[in-house]
Order: C-alpha cells, then sequence, then structure tokens
C-alpha cells in the first residue's frame, strides 16, 4: 500500500483529511516525516535537512491561507554529533524567521538512520482548501517549478567518483542553496481571501492538478509554454522537453497551486511579492486535465 492509497483508507476512518493541514477553530497544525535515506541526498547539509525539513511543514501552514506561527521537530539519528545537531536547529529556526515564525523546539532520539518529524503551526479564520474550484477560474502557481530536481541532479554529480573535486564542491554548495526554499506564507495569505482552492506543490505539478481535480469535482486544461521553470532545471537538462517533464512530474517544489477568478489575479500579484503566473483554466470535469491538449498523466511523488 502506497501513501495515496493509505491516505484513501484513513478518509474512510477518521475526519476529511485531504487538505494540506487541519484545522482546529482557527488553528492550522500539519506534521511531516523524511529519512535520510529518502529525502537528503549524500551531500546534503544538517543545515539544509533543518530548513528543508521544517519549510516542509511551514508551506503546508502557506496553502492553507494562513500566517504561520511556529514550528517543532523530532530529531533522530544514530549519533548526536554536536556540529550536526547546532546546524540542523539554526537551519530550522532561519526558516521560521524567514516567515515570521518561530522554532520552538522539539524532541531528541536515537535511530539507525537520521529522520526528521516536524510539526508547524498557523492561525486562520478561513482556510483556504483543495475543493472550490470553478469552471472559468485561472490556475496559478507561484515562484518557479523544479529547483528540486536541480538539486538532485547535483547532488548526484557530485557524487560521482569522476567527478573533479573541485566541481564537486561547486555541485554540493548549488545543491544545497537550491534545495532551501522559502515556504510561501506571504502568498499563500496574498491567495487567502481571493483563491478558491489550494495546495503546495510537494507531490509535483501533474499530481497536485490531479488531487485538486479530485476535490473540486472539476477539471484544467493547461498551457505547457506557460509553466514557469526555474533556470536551475534548464542548466541540468540539455532537452526543453526534460525540463518540462522534470518541472511538472518530479515534486518537493513547496510553491503553491491554486484557483483564481480571473478578475481577481492583479488583486493577489499586487499583495505579494512572490511571482503568480497563471498556466491555465478549470473547466468541467468531463473535460478531464489536459496540457496543449493532451491528457496530463497523474505521475508525481509517491511515499512508499
Amino acid at each position: 500500500m502506497d501513501e495515496r492509497a493509505a491516505l484513501a483508507l484513513l478518509d474512510r476512518e477518521l475526519e476529511p483529511v485531504g487538505d494540506d493541514a487541519a484545522v482546529v477553530d482557527d488553528l492550522v497544525v500539519t506534521t511531516d516525516m523524511l529519512h535520510e535515506r529518502t529525502d537528503f541526498p549524500p551531500g546534503t547539509t544538517r543545515y539544509t535537512a533543518g530548513w528543508r525539513a521544517v519549510g516542509a511543514s511551514l508551506s503546508d501552514v502557506a496553502a492553507m491561507g494562513a500566517e504561520a506561527t511556529a514550528a517543532v521537530a523530532a530529531y533522530a539519528a544514530p549519533e548526536f554529533d554536536p556540529e550536526e545537531l547546532l546546524a540542523f536547529v539554526r537551519g530550522a529556526s532561519d526558516v521560521c524567521e524567514r516567515v515570521g515564525a518561530e522554532y520552538v523546539g522539539g524532541d531528541l532520539d536515537g535511530h539507525e538512520e537520521f529522520t526528521v518529524a516536524t510539526t508547524a503551526f498557523g492561525r486562520t479564520d478561513e482556510p483556504l482548501l483543495r475543493s472550490g474550484a470553478q469552471p472559468g477560474d485561472r490556475v496559478c502557481v507561484t515562484g518557479a517549478l523544479g529547483r528540486s530536481a536541480a538539486a538532485l541532479t547535483l547532488f548526484e554529480r557530485a557524487d560521482e567518483d569522476e567527478t573533479p573535486a573541485e566541481e564537486a564542491d561547486r555541485a554540493l554548495e548549488r545543491a544545497n542553496e537550491l534545495f532551501r526554499f522559502v515556504p510561501r506564507i506571504e502568498a499563500g495569505l496574498a491567495l487567502a481571501s481571493r483563491a478558491t482552492a489550494a495546495m503546495d506543490s510537494s507531490d509535483g505539478l501533474a499530481r497536485s492538478l490531479h488531487q485538486l481535480a479530485e476535490a473540486s469535482d472539476c477539471g484544467f486544461t493547461i498551457d505547457s509554454e506557460a509553466i514557469p521553470i526555474d533556470d536551475a532545471v534548464r542548466d541540468v537538462c540539455s532537452k526543453p522537453e526534460r525540463a518540462l517533464e522534470r518541472a511538472t512530474t518530479f515534486g518537493e517544489d513547496f510553491e503553491l497551486v491554486a484557483t483564481v477568478p480571473a478578475d481577481a489575479i492583479d488583486d493577489v500579484r499586487a499583495a505579494t511579492e512572490v511571482p503568480v503566473t497563471s498556466i491555465g483554466s478549470v473547466v468541467d470535469r468531463r473535460d478531464g486535465i489536459t496540457i496543449d491538449g493532451d491528457d496530463l498523466e497523474d505521475r508525481g511523488y509517491t511515499h512508499g
């Protein structure tokens, strides 16, 4: 059973679990778990790991259109190296500070594999859900897609035996930089009162669109040329079609994917410094999910 099948099982057992975070009164809460083997390639610094792990949970808060308030993390490793532990905490604290939240601690435990479980908190009176998209709305994404795909390529290059030491060091430095994304709290707040539906793109744009379509009972038509692709992806991909594929299906970018009434897009853009790009439209569910007129396959990141 993979992650999606497990979530479907839990959805039948619990209150709805389909959105990026839970909302209790005005409290937004979400939790994530990351592992060294699957989430932190060789060469990932503990500072980057702290930033990225906590940032992943803060991204869920952003997707709910909420203000971020605090985060905690459970840090588990085979041993507690002082420099690594401090670097992790500094990364976690810095990403919180970047979005106006506070890192307030967590837990320590021994484990055979470096593993992090993070929880982030936020506040909102009107959470932004995945279930409100309407035909005629525009599909928008924040920032640019593909940073994590490019980072993984650079991590892999640095780990190759034939890569010269200086080149490997440069690749690792750039890869870690790309892995330290800024959670889109500001953009989420700009979308909160204007968007009809939203989620973060941690599973990739293609899979996010399928998840939004399921929640909102709608379809989408997407223009591939409008999709904002990070320059780093083009730098590591020799073919344009490969760059598009990596940007739309790799995932782990933590941008926001939202549906916005056409007459509200300018207001969203005026309310945030984060780039907001319109890439398509919401259509009737019977029209399916297409990109340049062809079916968009449900591909993306899946745990398990």
